[in-house]
């Protein structure tokens, strides 16, 4: 809709001086002046007007404190405290006027002033086409309206539709925001400025950039394409398309959406978000990404959404909210679940609805799982109820550890100790130092406190309620070995070449 009515406020203003050779040329009436004689030295037309002159053709008046007129011409020019009154809301001031009646076409010099109800445009130098209701200046020019300023090198006015068109290194002052553009269309009537170059909006919160759109200085909704830009000191949002509310701090973004935190360093990626500048949350979903960059490695995750939600003075990220199909996945650790919820103050993210996480071979499982993060680096994992911790052996088999409650501690995101509490139990594959298997070890107590080191399991305590058999190999039944509620889900781990 805006496109199309521009498109034709466009052909209005360029096309405006056809309609000269369309109008008939008419009488130019003197109505006053205190002195007129010829002067003979401009030619026996020209008539030299002095005190008090005031001319008119058609609805127009021309005021001045003198003149010549050529009455065969019919041009004028106009000297001291120039009034032209075009109609009853338009009028223009100057120091001196070049006015030909024929195409009814006006020259404006020195401290220009053309004022149009609200709106008022200050210039040194400046046309005016009585017929096509158009005025230019070609070299700076000031526009103010109420509470607004708008500065460019050139521009247009059309007072029977109330637009200005500006161009080159405009500028443009509101009570909240400066605009810096290179082509501006401003409907005075609507409220509405179009832009039609690269444009960039600042505003004391953040800085908003497009290469073409509009803005309802009202309602203080924006819109921008190709390759909008909206930034604050700590964050940035850029898309193919944004809409942006300044008043209720309401954001859209559209295809190839980027956020980027740079406190975190954090950055997402999708094709839509919307965020809620007042209220301090958002999301984005549609094919999304994100990337968490750490000193030594990068953490990647995808899911179907993410909500983000921050603090509205400092900007600080307070918790994410990941939903369905999330996956993870950093050198040292990888997971899965169809729920993830990250509070910053806490350092902690928790998982729900099925989740997995991965360590090198070892596989953590629960209904929940909880991990602790402490200096960018994992502290512990706390799995509940139904918990399970799965060990690909060094050589053959998985060691196991099963229970209600199992937390595993972590010393520079390396597994080094586990903590299994209610109904736990575990099986081991027992070896000497040189790789040798002794025997499947299957155990049960109350609780257990198992020690790991070098990625393997090292040593085991049990407390209360303890049983424990140890089979040779030879002598295990079928299936055994594996606890029930054994999944080895290898083949759904996340791998980096999926991000």
């Amino acid at each position: 809709m805006y496109k199309a009515r521009f498109f034709v406020l466009f052909i209005m203003i360029f096309m405006s001086h056809h309609i000269m050779a369309q109008k008939k040329t008419t009488t130019i009436h003197i109505l006053n002046a205190d002195k007129a004689n010829y002067d003979e030295r401009l030619g026996k037309n020209v008539q030299r007007l002095i005190g008090n002159v005031v001319m008119r053709q058609d609805s127009t008046y021309f005021y001045s404190d003198s003149a010549y007129y050529n009455e065969k011409t019919k041009f004028f020019d106009g000297f001291g405290n120039v009034h032209i009154k075009v109609n009853d809301s338009t009028d223009i001031y100057s120091k001196l006027l070049k006015y030909n009646g024929e195409t009814r076409f006006a020259e404006l010099f020195h401290d220009v002033i053309l004022k149009d109800d609200s709106t008022i445009l200050n210039t040194e130098y400046m046309t005016y086409d009585r017929v096509g209701h158009l005025a230019s200046y070609p070299s700076h020019g000031t526009i103010t309206r109420n509470d607004k300023k708008l500065v460019s090198k050139k521009g247009y006015y059309r007072d029977d539709i109330k637009v200005v068109y500006f161009r080159t290194d405009v500028v443009g002052t509101m009570p909240d925001y400066k605009i810096l553009s290179d082509t501006l269309v401003y409907d005075t009537e609507n409220e509405m400025m179009y832009f039609y170059g690269p444009t960039t909006m600042i505003n004391k919160e953040n800085t908003l950039y497009g290469n073409y759109g509009w803005y309802n200085t009202e309602t203080e909704l924006a819109y921008l394409d190709k390759r909008a830009t909206l930034r604050n000191k700590e964050q940035s949002m850029i898309a193919d398309t944004m809409f942006y509310n300044k008043k209720t701090g309401y954001a859209k973004a559209l295809n190839d959406v980027i956020i980027e935190d740079t406190v975190y360093k954090a950055t997402l990626t999708g094709n839509y978000a919307e965020m809620w500048r007042n209220l301090g949350k958002g999301f984005i979903t549609n094919n999304i990404k994100a990337y968490y960059y750490e000193e030594k490695d990068t953490l990647f995750a995808i899911s179907d959404s993410i909500y983000f939600y921050f603090d509205t003075i400092s900007n600080e990220i307070q918790r994410l909210k990941a939903f369905y199909n999330v996956r993870f996945f950093r050198n040292d650790i990888q997971g899965k679940c169809d729920s993830l919820h990250y509070v910053v103050v806490d350092s902690i993210v928790y998982m729900r609805d099925e989740p997995v996480i991965w360590t090198d071979r070892s596989q953590m499982s629960g209904d929940s799982i909880n991990i602790a993060i402490k200096g960018r680096a994992i502290d512990s994992v706390l799995m509940y109820p139904n918990a399970f911790i799965i060990q690909q052996d060094s050589i053959k088999g998985y060691n196991q550890v099963k229970g209600r409650q199992i937390t595993a501690y972590f010393n520079g995101n390396e597994l080094n100790n586990i903590f299994n509490e209610g109904n736990a139990e575990t099986v081991y594959w027992l070896r000497e130092e040189d790789g040798t298997l002794i025997g499947i070890n299957f155990s049960q107590s109350s609780e257990m406190d198992i020690k790991v080191r070098k990625k393997q399991i090292s040593e085991i305590r049990y407390y209360n309620s303890i049983k424990e058999t140890l089979y040779p190999e030879d002598q295990m039944e079928e299936n055994l070995e594996y606890l029930k509620g054994f999944m080895w889900q290898d083949d759904i781990r996340p791998l980096r070449e999926e991000f």
